[in-house]
């Protein structure tokens, strides 16, 4: 990415590389790092939570109830990034920080040619903090039994950098300008975003959505379900949202052990094995960001969940027939290298700028706030239902997620307008077109809330 800004010409393009670095390593790096990490002690603190409450009752727990306990204890992660989705909204206006609103930060300051890629890069951090916390959690290192909350507490250390590295850089022009009108705040950010070339283009673009908001407040969450001009917008939002979180990908990381040991790949390297699944993320989210502004984004989310169904059904025919044909273990294990490949090609990175690009100015924190309860809602249901669901249904449990993948992509090919190359302004503008079809087309585009009260 740093070489397609050097090659734009962007003199000072270093700054937004720095910008995305900063955002990411403090927002979705943290996201993937601390959904890893807790994966390598799971056993440690299962056996340290049966022995604390043995001491305390003279009783051990049942199976069964160290099961729930584990699942709760997970579940209070996602518990604790809803509350920070809820602030993301009103924190965006106010201050612009949160990890729900990294996109948008990014997806503000990049130029329209590079708005896909810069936004994307969120996914690269996510799949990056996911294997940083897979070698992290090797035994050689935090793994071992003795040293799991040393483990658990290093997420301290990205913190503290975005904590000191995010301040020294620019502002989202964008922001200055439409939210706190700052022209010159809103230029002297442009320069250092871009450089000293011109910036007359950009600058009208942006005069022009500002324009297009004169005389809009910011919109609240629960508004965003009541205008008929952002019904496409929000459909969209939370169905490719939900399929995000409900495609199954967590399972292939959590199905990855066992399949693996059953293969035939010792215990003891197992963990090795699984860094691979984390590297094949982050592989094809730095490969999806290359190409998302070639091949656009519908593409690529209907291209990614057609494959993952795919391999989730060939995955599923081959851990029932295991019994009977013990090769089959190894065509499961290509299928969990294949799905996480085809997630991160796609919907991984692509979800998560669907608020940035489908919303204007005005709505765009809440939808980020949406998103983001949205997407920590369903990690909770996820983290405390899945290892019971796990147990349930045995090898047919990926048959829920196949559902869920094919109308991802059927929904993306019927609904999702592709928003390559194309400024805010235009994607709003088209979106209103579609969500008003009958209507003739008048000369400018309005906000939705300017036409609020005819809409209704």
């Amino acid at each position: 990415m740093l070489y397609a800004l050097l090659r734009s010409g962007m003199i000072q393009g270093r700054i937004l590389f720095l910008t995305i670095c900063a955002a990411g390593i403090g927002g979705t790096f943290q996201f993937g790092y601390n959904l890893s990490i807790i994966n390598a002690p799971t056993s440690h603190i299962q056996e340290f939570t049966n022995e604390t409450w043995q001491a305390r009752t003279g009783e051990p727990l049942s199976d069964h109830l160290v099961l729930l306990v584990w699942s709760i204890i997970v579940s209070l992660y996602p518990l604790g990034g809803l509350f920070g989705a809820l602030l993301a909204g009103p924190l965006a206006i106010t201050l612009g920080v949160s990890m729900n609103i990294q996109p948008m930060y990014l997806g503000e300051s990049a130029p329209k040619e590079l708005r896909g890629a810069v936004a994307m890069s969120s996914a690269i951090f996510t799949a990056l903090g996911i294997v940083m916390g897979q070698v992290v959690g090797l035994r050689e290192l935090l793994g071992d039994p003795q040293a799991w909350p040393l483990l658990l507490a290093s997420c301290l250390v990205p913190g503290a950098l975005q904590l000191a590295s995010l301040p020294l850089l620019p502002e989202s022009p964008r922001y200055l300008l439409i939210d706190c009108g700052d022209t010159e705040a809103c230029l002297a950010a442009l320069q250092r975003l871009r450089g000293s070339g011109d910036l007359a283009r950009e600058l009208e673009e942006l005069e022009e959505e500002r324009a297009a908001c004169q005389g809009c407040r910011a919109r609240r969450p629960w508004e965003l379900f009541q205008h008929r001009a952002l019904r496409r917008q929000v459909t969209s939002l939370v169905v490719l949202g939900s399929a995000m979180e409900l495609c199954g990908n967590d399972l292939m990381y959590a199905y990855a052990s066992s399949v693996f040991q059953k293969a035939g790949v010792p215990e003891a390297k197992v963990q090795y094995a699984i860094i691979g699944t984390g590297s094949c993320e982050l592989l094809m989210a730095i490969v999806s960001c290359v190409v998302v502004e070639r091949m656009g984004r519908r593409v690529l989310l209907i291209g990614g969940y057609s494959l993952m169904t795919c391999w989730g059904s060939i995955f599923t025919v081959a851990l029932c027939l295991q019994s009977s044909f013990p090769w089959t273990l190894y065509l499961a294990v290509a299928c969990i290298f294949a799905s996480i490949l085809s997630f991160g090609i796609g919907p991984a990175g692509v979800t998560g700028i669907l608020a940035t690009e489908l919303f204007d100015q005005m709505a765009r924190p809440a939808a980020c706030m949406v998103c983001g309860a949205l997407m920590w809602i369903m990690l909770f249901l996820v983290s405390l239902g899945f290892p019971f669901v796990m147990e349930a249904l045995s090898h047919f449990l990926y048959v829920p997620f196949l559902g869920v993948c094919a109308c991802g992509a059927i929904y993306t090919g019927l609904f999702l307008p592709e928003t390559k190359g194309k400024t805010l302004q235009e994607i709003s503008e088209e979106l209103h077109r579609l969500n008003f079809p009958r209507r003739a087309q008048g000369p400018t585009w309005k906000s939705p809330e300017v036409i609020q009260s005819t809409e209704l």
